[in-house]
């Protein structure tokens, strides 16, 4: 059964699915950048997409990503999300789902992903034990979110920002999942920090 924090955000990117694509536009392209294709690039073998959205994961996977599933709590997100599969020609197991309590059993992938959702994500670090526990031993955690900037005038504008968007939205804008990600005995392989200190992305291993 949903929390209530996940019945919100359930609600709130129902709402957003039909508009998402153009409102992340600015971001992605002055801030997040090249970060899509430097995760897809990162992806092997069975993949699995956390909060797969609308899908703007799908077109940057690697040539040597062999299944591919995703989980969202919004349908109108994941009709989306079908959409641009069968636009590219990619088989994809999209299905309604939780990041909290993943509908797969254990060492299920050898990549999992996630992008822009543990800033909204009610639990992150159960999401990250999650996706952990489907992970096999030797699979790649890719993540990529905007954290805490590095500026100090900026960080202080975050969060101003969160005092509106944590109660209204669950968004926040300061955390950071790489403490979390190496609490959980993820082995680091590589770490990135831009876009004035507000992006980071993460590529860590399960200990085989």
């Amino acid at each position: 059964m949903e929390s209530r924090a996940t019945s919100k955000q359930r609600r709130l990117w129902d709402r957003t699915a039909p508009d998402y694509d153009r409102g992340i536009a600015w971001f992605e392209r002055n801030l997040l950048r090249d970060g899509r294709e430097w995760l897809g690039a990162r992806t092997r073998g069975s993949v699995l997409i956390v909060a797969v959205g609308t899908g703007r994961d799908l077109p940057f996977l690697h040539d040597d990503v062999t299944a591919v599933a995703g989980i969202d709590l919004s349908p109108p997100m994941l009709d989306q999300a079908r959409a641009r599969a069968a636009a590219l020609g990619r088989d994809a197991d999209l299905r309604q789902g939780d990041a909290e309590r993943l509908p797969f059993a254990d060492a299920s992938f050898d990549t999992v992903t996630c992008v822009l959702s543990l800033c909204s994500i009610p639990r992150p670090e159960a999401a990250l034990a999650e996706a952990k526990r489907v992970l096999r031993p030797g699979g790649r955690l890719l993540l990529l979110d905007h954290i805490g900037s590095t500026w100090p005038p900026v960080r202080l504008g975050q969060w101003l920002v969160e005092a509106i968007t944590v109660p209204s939205a669950g968004e926040h804008f300061t955390r950071r999942q790489l403490g979390r990600v190496r609490d959980l005995g993820f082995e680091i392989v590589e770490t990135d920090r831009y876009g004035m200190g507000m992006v980071e992305r993460v590529h860590a291993v399960k200990p085989a």
